[in-house]
């Protein structure tokens, strides 16, 4: 197993610090965990079934069972946010045992019980109730899982390490809707079959985890009294790193619109037929998977934080792109590509930015804080984005949404300028 930069720099450390005295990982060659390479196996078969289920979701929602943005829009910010409700507590129990493995199963589990829920699902309220259960699982595996990853990696790599994994996990994010695609475009209407698959990608990606991974013991948090868990989780946040860190993802993610209300506005501005739909989520998943090494890969060398806004100003492009008055598959292509690049530059670099910023035993705690504070904030876009648009239409609201994250773009690279100036003068 390798060690973690905070256990060879023995604990936690500023963003500012980690970005402006970070190693460029020359003189030490590249080593690829098999523990990372299994886990992004069982990310790919996961992904697969998450995401075949995605790609077709805005339109069974608004399509098939006719309901309207706002009903999508708040079944979208479930689907981005209620993993968010246990995300720390999955981090914190992960510590706790020193068994991430554990807690990572059972995550991967429950996500693949609500996959049999589909087959029965017919209506708002049992959509609510499995994409709760689905996203609720996603928050207990995920934590576990990226402090597996940190644990394995090489401390002067770790941002590429992130990367090889979100790149498996992303070839599976592609695979899902394009399967969801060919099962479409042999059987109109097929919906019933895309969730069958699913649950047998869920069921493969379980048992690789059981089987194959193994089970790492890892440092354990101090024992401390019932009453004082609850408060001593939250007080992890107030390291002023961590706590820079959690308010500048949680500003950008309150402007992050879900995928699917970005194809949505593409579909009605082009007006493609709708078994087409599930290509979108296939070209934002290959452009993540070309990516996301290089991403990671830069990160380490330029900085984590730059490649980190970096992602969020290739966002901005797609949001002005999709609002523009321009038609035709160049510019959806070049959406997708921009949508890709905001996920390899943001995704794994933000667990990246949070393993460093506490000490070793509390790594999941805070990548599951940080993962948290973006989970909720994004619930909350999609939620609100599924109004707007019904109040001015589409082309109008992402507009809205371009202009106000540009603001918190500008405001937040201040922010994390102003701690970086601080670390280096420190």
């Amino acid at each position: 197993m390798y060690i973690s930069m905070a256990d060879r720099t023995g604990g936690k450390t500023d963003p500012g610090t980690a970005d402006a005295k970070l190693p460029a990982g020359q003189g030490v060659a590249f080593r690829l965990s098999p523990v990372i390479l299994w886990l992004g196996i069982v990310s790919m078969a996961t992904d697969i079934s998450s995401e075949s289920v995605s790609a077709i979701l805005p339109l069974y929602v608004t399509g098939f069972l006719g309901l309207s943005t706002i009903a999508y829009g708040f079944i979208d910010g479930l689907n981005q946010g209620a993993s968010a409700v246990v995300r720390i507590a999955a981090g914190w129990a992960s510590d706790r045992t020193g068994h991430p493995k554990r807690v990572a199963v059972a995550g991967y589990g429950l996500s693949m019980l609500a996959r049999t829920g589909l087959l029965f699902a017919g209506g708002f309220w049992s959509l609510i109730g499995i994409v709760t259960g689905d996203r609720i699982g996603k928050g207990i595996r995920t934590a576990p899982r990226d402090a597996l990853i940190s644990a394995e990696a090489q401390p002067e790599h770790l941002a590429r390490s992130f990367g090889v994994h979100r790149m498996l996990d992303n070839i599976g994010a592609a695979t899902g809707p394009m399967l969801a695609f060919l099962i479409l475009l042999l059987i109109p209407n097929g919906f019933g079959v895309v969730f069958a698959v699913s649950l047998a990608f869920a069921v493969i990606g379980v048992a690789v985890l059981v089987l194959v991974v193994p089970d790492r013991r890892m440092a354990r948090a101090a024992e401390t009294p019932t009453r004082t868990r609850t408060a001593s989780r939250w007080r992890q946040l107030k390291e002023p790193g961590l706590t820079r860190l959690l308010v500048t993802a949680g500003l950008l993610a309150l402007l992050t619109v879900g995928d699917g209300f970005i194809y949505l506005v593409l579909q009605d501005r082009d007006s493609f037929a709708v078994q087409w739909f599930p290509l979108l989520y296939v070209g934002t998943n290959v452009a993540y998977v070309v990516l996301a090494v290089p991403m990671g890969r830069l990160a380490d060398r330029w900085g984590r934080v730059r490649v980190f806004l970096g992602g969020h100003v290739a966002l901005l492009a797609c949001y002005v792109l999709a609002a523009a008055p321009l038609g035709g598959i160049g510019v959806t292509v070049a959406c997708l590509m921009l949508l890709g690049l905001f996920y390899a530059a943001t995704d794994g670099v933000l667990a990246a930015l949070a393993s460093r910023l506490v000490s070793p035993e509390k790594v999941a705690t805070g990548i599951g804080a940080a993962q948290t504070v973006v989970a909720l904030c994004r619930m909350a876009a999609s939620a609100g984005f599924g109004i707007l648009w019904f109040a001015i239409g589409a082309s109008a609201a992402m507009l809205t949404a371009a202009v106000v994250l540009a603001a918190v773009l500008a405001a937040t690279a201040v922010l994390m300028g102003a701690s970086q100036k601080q670390a280096a003068d420190a």
